[in-house]
């Protein structure tokens, strides 16, 4: 791997910037649709969920048209971690629990397929692939580990058990799953869209039917696909309860010892590690977007104790939708829009969630069976106890007599002192301190200056 940082460039607290991935590779620009177009799909959304799609609608010799609001991977997929692989958290125990062994095993199998399906796409590409075992660590509660890792055993999964990660904490043990994978996505994105119809600066305002429209043109479709992150409109699958957003950070840090295979904790809130050439990512910090949390506070104090002799390099924040479940959404909008699809969700693991998606997508827009889409239906229960706390948070927002107020829905913003951005714990919207939209589901600016 052959990401090198600049030897000027030192950061210190306070400071942001794009990340590696940003700063190394820049991608390719497109043109903005001037005039009106037909094709058999449209893909909304130029992160790799969207790509992916169009491309395998492309092998499929499907003619497909795919349009991003600002600019390709400028997005979350330009601020992941770049992590491919079968293992999201703890979760298999609770698939097992919820959905039974056909279910669980059913994700495990799509989550494979995926990762097999990169191991091919990036031979002879220059995109940094390298393969890594990928492991879920516990700092406590070894128990919760120890679930997990028999429902592994119980659906057949290729896991062993580890008595202690490698890492500068302790911890009581840790599962592994041996050949997972990590790259450079920019890279990767590169290399595949070749050949794909692209316009950047095009954002769809509406939809009637089959036919969307943006500022400059009108698109005709006979099916579409929704991969925009957060999903555009309300009034259909109900997304704005069945998601919320989670924040989370991360340090590039160079002369502090670098991991040979990627970590990540087994909550939400605690660390990963993984190197990328000759730099570890130290990523975590993590809270519910609008919600208070350790954030690049908490990493450079990390990183101060177990690596005194490292330096800022990189920085960055991304943010994540969190489903009900932990499953992401992946097939038809909702129940009574059969043409348009979504694909969102994903967790904090899009790399792997991404070609899941475009292969249930691709598969569903010719017409054909997918054995995992009943798993990923949108459409599925939303009978979880995460519901009655996205409600909960919603309604106390919309309560709160504050301004500024988030355009999305009206629930009020919190200023996120970190970051300067107004946040909103609803639904995730995110604006900076002049109150320009960083992140959807806002569609728009903010319409009055907000003050801090």
């Amino acid at each position: 791997m052959r990401i090198k940082p600049p030897a000027q460039r030192i950061l210190r607290l306070g400071d942001a910037m794009e990340s590696i991935w940003q700063e190394t590779e820049h991608l390719p620009r497109f043109p903005q649709l001037q005039q009106d177009i037909k094709a058999d799909a449209l893909i909304i959304g130029g992160g790799l969920a969207g790509i992916l799609c169009a491309y395998r609608l492309r092998e499929a010799g499907i003619s497909a048209v795919l349009v991003e609001q600002n600019t390709l991977c400028s997005g979350v997929t330009g601020k992941t971690t770049a992590k491919i692989t079968s293992q999201h958290g703890l979760i298999y125990e609770s698939l097992l629990r919820r959905f039974g062994l056909e279910q669980a095993r059913n994700y495990y199998l799509a989550n494979q397929e995926a990762l097999q399906q990169y191991r091919q796409l990036c031979k002879g590409m220059d995109c940094d692939f390298e393969i890594r075992d990928n492991f879920v660590y516990a700092r406590e509660h070894q128990q919760t580990l120890l679930k997990e890792f028999a429902a592994l055993q119980t659906i057949g999964a290729e896991a062993q058990w580890v008595e202690a990660a490698p890492l500068p904490l302790s911890t009581v043990g840790a599962i592994r799953f041996p050949h997972q994978a990590q790259f450079h996505p920019l890279k990767f994105v590169r290399s595949i869209i070749k050949d794909l119809q692209i316009f950047e600066h095009t954002k769809v305002q509406s939809f009637d039917g089959n036919r969307y429209h943006t500022d400059t043109a009108v698109i005709t479709a006979k099916k579409t696909v929704v991969a925009t992150h957060f999903p555009l409109w309300n009034k259909h699958g109900l997304f704005p309860l069945k998601m919320y957003q989670h924040r989370s950070y991360v340090l590039a840090l160079e002369q502090a010892e670098k991991v040979d295979g990627m970590y990540v904790d087994e909550k939400n809130t605690g660390l990963s590690f993984r190197s990328a050439g000759e730099l570890l990512l130290l990523g975590g910090g993590g809270h519910r977007t609008g919600k208070k949390g350790g954030g690049w506070e908490e990493l450079e104090d990390f990183a101060k104790r177990h690596y005194p002799k490292a330096k800022i390099r990189y920085r960055w924040a991304t943010q994540d939708c969190m489903t009900l479940d932990g499953v992401p959404y992946i097939g038809q909008y909702s129940p009574n829009t059969p043409d348009l699809l979504v694909a969102t969700g994903f967790g904090k693991w899009g790399m792997t969630s991404s070609m899941v998606a475009a292969n249930i997508l691709a598969d569903l827009i010719q017409g054909k069976e997918n054995p995992y889409a009943p798993l990923f239906s949108p459409s599925r229960s939303m009978l979880r106890p995460q519901l009655a706390v996205n409600a909960a948070e919603s309604m106390w927002n919309l309560l709160t007599p504050t301004a500024p107020r988030c355009p999305h829905m009206g629930c009020a913003l919190k200023w996120n002192r970190q970051e300067h951005s107004w946040d909103c714990p609803c639904h995730g919207s995110r604006f900076d301190a002049q109150g320009k939209v960083l992140d959807n589901p806002a569609s728009g600016d903010l319409k009055k200056h907000p003050n801090k």
